[in-house]
């Protein structure tokens, strides 16, 4: 007499072909390459070569950049600050790029470039007469800084979308702001190598314009690019 087959067997579950199916489907679904996070940190390599290239190729480090840096916090702060975004911003792009990641911590990491600039504007208030405010905050280059600051960011911004497209952002256009943000914050970091001013007044205002416009390029960007 033939054993008539249960509803598991005639599924097919447990069977060659249905364990076949589901090897297939999961090897399907397993990531290819090189993991979200490896490829946000080869992002940003490549991103801070390119700029760094394109900032000597067309402004060239000042000719002090070498004992500046040495001799003067305020222009070391330029790099600290700067690269403190970048660090910062490219957590939360990776956070963000994750389902369910919880975004909180990750977010408050930016407040330590925030306190650090507010802070070093503070500093300098307190040390330079309020007649120099002004003259500090305006400088002497802060039409180049708007213009090689985004163009120095441009490169790093596309290299860092094309990582995250790896993700899958709740809010694409969220990722790409800060996406931006961190481009924005390399662009600055090797600006600042070639700009003369080094007042906080300065970096507070010039080098905060460059980066919002990177984060809104980089929001307009993300949400048509990083929708998944």
């Amino acid at each position: 007499m033939t054993r008539k087959a249960t509803g598991t067997e005639r599924a097919g579950t447990g069977g060659p072909d249905t364990d076949a199916l589901i090897a297939l489907l999961a090897a399907d679904a397993a990531p290819r390459g090189p993991s979200l996070r490896a490829g946000l940190l080869l992002a940003l390599a490549c991103g801070a070569v390119v700029a760094a290239l394109a900032m000597q190729s067309m402004l060239g480090a000042r000719a002090d950049a070498a004992t500046a840096f040495l001799s003067s916090a305020r222009f070391a702060f330029k790099f600290a600050v700067t690269a403190a975004l970048v660090v910062a911003a490219a957590h939360l792009a990776l956070a963000m790029s994750r389902p369910g990641a919880r975004l909180a911590g990750a977010a408050a990491w930016l407040a330590v470039p925030a306190v650090l600039l507010a802070g070093a504007v503070a500093l300098e208030m307190l040390a330079v007469p309020e007649g120099d405010w002004a003259s500090r905050l305006v400088g002497t280059n802060w039409l180049l800084c708007l213009t090689f600051g985004p163009l120095l960011s441009l490169a790093p911004l596309a290299l860092l979308l094309l990582a995250l497209r790896r993700g899958a952002p709740a809010v694409p256009w969220r990722a790409g702001l800060v996406a931006g943000l961190a481009a924005g914050g390399i662009g600055t970091f090797f600006y600042a190598a070639h700009c003369p001013d080094d007042s906080p007044l300065f970096v507070a205002v010039w080098y905060s314009l460059v980066v919002a416009m990177m984060g809104a390029l980089g929001a307009l960007a993300g949400g048509r690019w990083l929708r998944w």
